[in-house]
């Protein structure tokens, strides 16, 4: 059975995923201790790990509350409990993961930017933090944290900020740590052109080469790098936009959530766009795209071709997951907008269905309210 989880603020609802007939059927809410930043399950699917705050996101005004915490997955129907104690946080989690066998939580933070590592203990529960002997140099606006598949590396995402009228360009950077045992060292910069112009969000893993796929959420591009003996290139291989059209210098316009089909073949992106403009006394959706793009992958290079543009059906989709068989994958749009004609959009849950030939057809969406608050985090997990 398939368990989706998204939230709704501190809310965390678990839905039950029927991947035939591509449906959702709502079971149990647990509270957390602040927003769901981010979730991330162990390798054994039988526990999930919750990163939450209050902090308001990105270089908003910084919370008090910040935590990992723990819950036990009932096997076969998916249903949250608590396990143990929530593990305590300096700063607001902007993505968490475990490495490779779930004996550690690896946390990126992004105001002030930093990584750290915590250990998992034998029964699952949360442990202290593990600290490091090196200095660590975290970049600049720091976005995720992934082990590589050998469980040898950690990657840490750095965006970097766009220039603004009193600011220069702050640069990105993928930051590569050796990893044993919870220990980060020997960090390695991967920035082309020093970083500037290359604004990574997330990456992912192919399943089974050494290719790593980097979307780039100030360029609206998906780049795609190698990892050869635990090195990755200080070069992209490829890179291609995310776009459908050429963007809309006024309108912010940020490229998203990267995943790889889990046989390979293909590879995911999200374009996510939220601006709003005044019109008859109201705010308004401005325009942009709101979309997933999808792209065949070479057997042979690695390379990323453009095969289709889809409607999210929804604003800013913040995340998307495809479930473990890959025939089915599922967008949450964190909020609702009003269009230019009137037409309330609702946050909501997308649900398309994958071909063969990777392209993505939609099925159907399913509204939630979330008032004021946002759906920040969805995903799924095999229990």
């Amino acid at each position: 059975m398939i368990a989706l989880y998204a939230n709704v603020g501190p809310e965390l609802t678990q839905y039950d995923l029927d991947v035939t007939a591509a449906t959702l059927t709502r079971r149990g809410t647990v509270t957390l201790p602040a927003n769901v930043q981010y979730a991330w399950p162990h390798a054994s699917r039988r526990y999930l790990y919750v990163a939450t705050s209050d902090s308001v996101p990105g270089t908003g005004p910084a919370g008090r509350t910040h935590h990992v915490s723990a819950f036990r997955i009932e096997p076969g129907a998916g249903a949250l409990t608590p396990h143990g104690a929530p593990c305590r946080l300096p700063h607001r989690p902007v993505h968490m993961a475990t490495d490779i066998p779930s004996e550690h939580v690896l946390v990126a933070f992004n105001n002030p930017s930093g990584v750290r590592v915590y250990r998992i203990n034998s029964d699952a529960t949360l442990g202290a933090e593990v600290t490091q002997r090196d200095p660590i140099d975290a970049g600049i606006f720091g976005h995720q944290v992934r082990a590589t598949p050998d469980n040898r590396q950690v990657v840490l995402v750095t965006r970097g900020f766009d220039a603004e009228a009193d600011k220069p360009e702050q640069p990105g950077a993928l930051k590569v740590f050796e990893y044993r045992a919870g220990a980060l060292s020997g960090e390695t910069s991967i920035a082309p052109n020093g970083g500037y112009g290359f604004g990574p969000r997330h990456l992912d893993f192919h399943p089974t080469k050494p290719w790593v796929y980097v979307s780039l959420e100030r360029q609206n591009r998906l780049d795609l790098f190698t990892l050869d003996g635990g090195k990755l290139s200080s070069m992209a291989a490829f890179s291609k936009t995310t776009l459908a059209a050429p963007r809309v210098s006024s309108l912010r316009q940020l490229a998203g959530t990267v995943h790889v089909h889990p046989v390979g073949r293909f590879v995911y992106v999200a374009n996510r766009a939220s601006d709003t403009v005044l019109a008859d006394g109201r705010r308004v959706f401005a325009g942009g795209e709101n979309s997933i793009a999808a792209y065949a992958i070479d057997a042979a290079t690695g390379e990323p071709t453009l095969i289709q543009h889809v409607d999210s059906h929804g604003i800013h989709p913040r995340t998307f997951h495809i479930d473990p068989s890959g025939r089915l994958l599922v967008v949450a749009h964190i909020m609702g907008l009003t269009l230019r004609d009137g037409t309330e959009v609702p946050a909501r849950l997308s649900l398309f269905r994958i071909g063969e030939d990777g392209k993505l057809a939609f099925a159907r969406a399913y509204d939630v309210d979330v008032g004021d608050r946002t759906m920040w985090w969805m995903g799924m997990v095999d229990v």
